[in-house]
């Protein structure tokens, strides 16, 4: 069982265990909190489940219909629990707004607040855990799960807020409108979840890794590579995938072109963890080129160098050669 299976079913167990002792908390006290904490955790239970399927999913290796690999199942998979915690925020508003109506009376509360300040140190702890290993995995499933985990956390502090004021002052609507706040905030999250699943989805560009992939070719840049253009990146789960075309000297034989090409793939590769596909694309250089580029007594130089091409986002991906008409 790899590292992600094992995290993810430790998320799936715990959740389960959770989701049971707040209903029971929830029965025995009638707290609309307390119900929104449990609603919560069912949430938890489906989506580690979808997750575990996500996972082994996205592990399974590339085939004719697939030839990127089965990465993305794991947006898709974060994109569910957004919606997941969306559709449990609006259940808690209505729960909320019908018991202002219809009260019910509340028992045990201090039992219940126990079980939820339990409930909201197990969730802290694996959250912040399950998302930390997503991010060294470049997992958006785990990250997503992670991230769900520490948010149960964030309203279990909000609900024992609730709960501790509602024993102290006798004012029972204090549990509803807490009830809604938090449903407010989480919904708000969820969005958030779905929003960066849709990107992934949609291969939107990822600023972050972008950043970090102009700032490796700028510290490892080489006189011979005249310039780098149509830098794309794209993320398949875990995967990660980058093409770029990149410029030589069009007098070099296709042994040297090979092994700049392989030099290049390797400087890359070593910066990240996981699977990096790495495609590029050789062009040979043209005249106009010769105004930034910087090979040292090139024989075939038809002018001297008089501009300097900056190595950034935006002109790395540009899908055109950097000629002078273009700076």
């Amino acid at each position: 069982m790899t590292p992600k299976y094992r995290i993810i079913l430790a998320s799936f167990v715990v959740s389960t265990f959770l989701m049971i002792v707040k209903f029971v908390a929830y029965y025995m006290t009638y707290s609309s909190a307390i119900l929104t904490d449990a609603l919560e955790s069912i949430i938890n239970v489906v989506a580690s489940g979808f997750a575990f399927y996500a996972i082994y999913l996205a592990s399974q290796p590339k085939d004719l219909n697939h030839p990127y690999g089965h990465g993305k199942i794991e947006f898709f998979s974060a994109g569910l629990e957004g919606v997941l915690i969306v559709l449990a925020s609006i259940f808690i508003i209505f729960h909320a707004v019908q018991n202002f109506f219809n009260p019910q009376p509340l028992s045990d509360l201090p039992l219940g607040l126990g079980i939820i300040i339990s409930g909201v140190i197990v969730n802290w702890f694996l959250g912040y855990y399950i998302e930390k290993e997503g991010i060294k995995y470049q997992s958006p499933t785990l990250i997503a799960d992670g991230k769900h985990l520490k948010l149960d956390a964030q309203s279990g502090v909000i609900l024992i807020a609730a709960v501790a004021l509602v024993v102290f002052t006798k004012s029972a609507w204090v549990d509803g409108v807490a009830s809604v706040i938090f449903a407010l905030y989480m919904g708000w999250s969820g969005i958030k979840i779905m929003r960066k699943s849709i990107g992934g989805l949609m291969d939107e560009t990822d600023q972050e890794t972008l950043e970090k992939v102009v700032q490796i070719l700028k510290n490892n840049k080489k006189s011979e590579w005249i310039d780098i253009h149509n830098l794309r990146i794209q993320h398949y789960g875990a995967d990660l995938h980058i093409d770029c075309h990149i410029t030589l000297p069009r007098y070099y034989n296709l042994e040297v072109v090979h092994a700049n090409v392989h030099e290049f793939e390797d400087i890359l590769g070593a910066e990240f963890q996981g699977n990096v596909e790495i495609f590029i694309h050789a062009d040979p250089c043209l005249d106009d080129c010769c105004y930034y580029c910087k090979v040292q007594d090139c024989p075939i130089r038809k002018f001297p160098v008089s501009k300097n091409i900056e190595w950034n986002e935006v002109n790395l991906s540009l899908n055109q050669k950097h000629f002078i008409e273009s700076i």
